[in-house]
């Protein structure tokens, strides 16, 4: 075997052990566009020796390898390079700008400049201009098409080039093809004196084009990857205590298994940890999404990412940065959105056939007229002329136009598209997955036995707990009626991280906290402790306080509403299984799941997917992010964490669940526009190509047939308007005609 090169061993040390002596490396290849660019890549690299699998993200230009560590490590970068594709291995820190929507606009307004100096030259030509002023406005035209090109026309050169280059094809090719031989005929024409030239077709071709792909760009952008978010939750580093007492400031990179660190109040835990010293509250919501934080003492387990809210904590790490649980949340959410991405958009499948079709189409109408004709020349200009027309202009614009026209509509109902192709899966869903903490509930626990304990208990509680920030505190300070004469001092309230508030007035001893703490005459306590806060007066019981989460208004009737319309509806949670129980019932959801940590729930999502279901998950919380990613479409509501919102396909600005419906019967109809749009783009070549063919168009009059299917794709988008009210008007209308006209049948008969 040959001595490991310098990028085997930049491969070995940038890659993570997983299983089984397998190693996985995360390749950035920034040149794919495309599902053709997905299933070219992995294909050829499991192909390569000692590489088990290969997936592709699309949103974050990744690719994931999984190869055998026993092997020799598999040549990726040579692989991808001879595959036309550029890469490196990818950083956990790299951040990615959005250079190629830049570069996309720069050429579509520098193409779009140009054509229509070039048109109104034409125009000057067709209105019978003299032989030199007509060979003028050619020259002129040629100076102004070369630039446009040379810049514009890179988008689709460089792509073409490198798939030429790597022997294979993309829709780029025929394109660049078409818009090269356009501009060269147009050229020597001018040069020898010839009546028309095509310029203007060139440069209204590229901009036609540029504006599906830059349509198109816009949408596949918003499906950004929430992992960046994600990481953003662990810490730089954290303060380690070592043995002779001395304490050191270490890179989270540097922490180590066994090693003692200090957490502050307010600072996150960087990696798993238990807790060796002290006493706080924790909030873990980056683990089941509840916002009750969790205390935790002396031997107790915390993940990292987890906050701590109240005192400082000293905690020996169990895991290092690459194995902890918040390390295992990003790598489940990249597998996740690595299959999501799978899914092929309907443009995508059918730019299958577009290439080689085209392709053969132009060389049979240039060999044909060649051979029948004798005339170089006119060989030639059909060639071109079918390549023209045949253009998927009307094809590139058929998707994105349908998908901006149905951003407008949401956006008027205050939903947000994030992914293009979402808009596409969520029209075939049918099973709807509800988080339910700050999802189905507002987020926020709420005093539930408010008239329980008497009104003047309650009124010192909410005093003395307005001087916390506890959730459960916050509660009862809304609760209470604070009477006039409860005034109390800060000096006069204390808090014992993790049990709760101590107050002294007017020489009496009250406690609002922990039943275990606040209580310490003999009593019955409350088995219940997570919900359940007690007041105390110099050590004996006065109230019990319990919480629960209220339902969104809207909750039950959208439940109503999806269960209607025969979608499964299933609600998974990390809450307790009598809270889960309780809600589902008030709600109205028959099947739900409590105590689930995210890999739970995606293991769930995953299962039901491979049961044939198609699912839309409803989620805001951090430990939603990787089944959000994970499932066949996904929303969050407004109010979601950053990551939980980056997560999903959707989001809707107002939490009003009734967008949920909405959504979904958007989503259908965009679909069907799509569908209709590809199909007139279809019916068009069907129609042209054999016009083309038989030569009975110039060059220029294909450019004017391509413009005019895009304009009616474009048109056919508009059909799209109209506010969600009107459309459910004109239904009710539509019904009530049907109605009438039922009875009027009946009564003549």
């Amino acid at each position: 075997m040959t001595a490991p090169t310098a990028a085997d061993k930049e491969l070995f040390f940038g890659s993570r052990p997983i299983e089984d002596g397998l190693m996985q490396a995360e390749l950035s290849v920034p040149g794919m566009k495309c599902a053709g660019c997905i299933s070219k890549i992995e294909k050829g690299l499991s192909t390569l020796p000692g590489v088990v699998s290969a997936r592709v993200n699309l949103s974050t230009k990744r690719v994931s390898v999984v190869w055998n560590k026993s092997d020799h490590e598999p040549p990726l970068i040579d692989a991808l390079n001879g595959l036309g594709f550029d890469a490196h291995l990818s950083s956990a820190q790299e951040r990615s700008e959005d250079n190629e929507l830049r570069r996309l606009i720069r050429s579509l307004a520098v193409a779009g400049f140009g054509a229509g100096n070039i048109m109104m030259l034409s125009v000057g030509v067709w209105a019978g201009a003299g032989e030199e002023a007509r060979a003028l406005f050619h020259w002129l035209s040629a100076a102004i098409a070369l630039p446009v090109l040379m810049f514009s026309g890179r988008v689709f050169f460089a792509s073409a080039w490198t798939a030429l280059r790597a022997r294979s094809t993309n829709m780029d090719v025929p394109i660049s093809v078409g818009v090269f031989l356009t501009f060269a005929l147009s050229l020597y024409d001018t040069a020898t004196g010839r009546p028309h030239a095509y310029f203007d077709a060139a440069t209204s071709l590229l901009f036609f084009l540029l504006i599906g792909r830059t349509l198109d760009h816009v949408m596949r952008a918003r499906a950004h990857s929430a992992i960046s978010a994600l990481q953003k939750l662990a810490p730089g580093g954290a303060t380690v205590l070592h043995k002779d007492g001395s304490t050191e400031y270490l890179s989270i990179d540097d922490i180590e298994p066994g090693m003692l660190l200090r957490v502050a109040a307010g600072s996150r835990f960087p990696v798993d940890a238990v807790v060796v010293d002290g006493d706080s509250d924790i909030d873990v919501s980056v683990i089941n999404g509840e916002s009750s934080p969790q205390h935790v003492k002396a031997g107790d387990p915390v993940a990292g990412g987890s906050l701590n809210t109240t005192a400082p904590i000293t905690a020996r790490a169990t895991a290092s940065e690459k194995q902890s649980f918040l390390a295992d949340m990003i790598r489940m959410m990249e597998n996740a959105e690595g299959a999501r991405h799978q899914y092929r958009r309907i443009a995508d499948r059918i730019s299958d056939l577009y290439t080689p079709v085209v392709h053969l189409g132009a060389l049979i109408a240039f060999c044909s007229w060649l051979a029948f004709a004798g005339d170089l020349h006119r060989a030639v200009a059909v060639a071109v002329s079918v390549l023209i027309i045949t253009c998927p202009c009307a094809l590139g614009l058929a998707v994105p136009m349908v998908q901006v026209m149905a951003a407008k509509r949401l956006f008027r109902a205050g939903v947000m598209i994030k992914d293009g192709a979402a808009l596409e899966r969520l029209a075939d869903v049918d099973t709807i997955v509800f988080d339910k903490t700050g999802t189905l509930t507002t987020g926020m626990p709420r005093l539930a036995n408010e008239n329980d304990a008497g009104m003047r208990a309650l009124n010192v509680a909410g005093a003395i707990a307005s001087y916390s920030t506890h959730p459960y505190s916050r509660a009862l300070a809304q609760a209470s009626r604070l009477s006039p004469h409860i005034r109390l001092e800060a000096n006069q309230v204390a808090e014992t991280p993790g049990n709760g508030l101590e107050a002294e007035i007017d020489g009496v001893t009250y406690r609002l906290g922990r039943p275990d703490w606040a209580v310490t005459l003999p009593a019955k306590q409350d088995a219940d402790e997570k919900s359940c806060v007690v007041f105390s007066k110099n050590g004996e019981l006065v109230a019990r306080y319990h919480f629960e989460d209220d339902a969104r208004p809207s909750a039950r009737t959208v439940i109503q509403k999806l269960n209607q319309c025969d979608f499964y509806v299933l609600m998974l949670s990390g809450d307790r299984e009598p809270a889960v129980s309780s809600f589902a019932s008030r709600v109205g959801v028959s099947s739900w799941q409590a105590n689930l940590r995210p890999a739970e729930k995606v293991k769930q999502i995953t299962e039901l997917t491979a049961s044939g279901r198609k699912l839309l998950m409803v989620g805001d919380g951090v430990n939603d992010a990787p089944a959000l990613a994970a499932a066949y479409a996904s929303m969050a509501p407004g109010s979601a964490t950053d990551i939980g919102r980056n997560s999903a396909n959707f989001v809707y600005l107002n939490d009003d669940l009734n967008n949920i419906p909405l959504t979904i019967e958007t989503a259908r109809r965009a679909k069907t526009l799509m569908r209709q749009n590809i199909a007139f783009a279809i019916l068009y070549n069907a129609i042209a190509v054999p016009i083309a063919f038989l030569g009975l168009v110039t060059p220029l009059i294909a450019a004017l047939a391509m413009s005019a299917s895009s304009l009616v794709v474009v048109l056919n988008s508009f059909r799209f308007g109209g506010d969600t009210q009107r459309i459910t008007n004109l239904k009710k209308r539509r019904d009530l005609t049907k109605s009438l006209l039922a009875q009027t049948q009946a009564q003549t008969q």
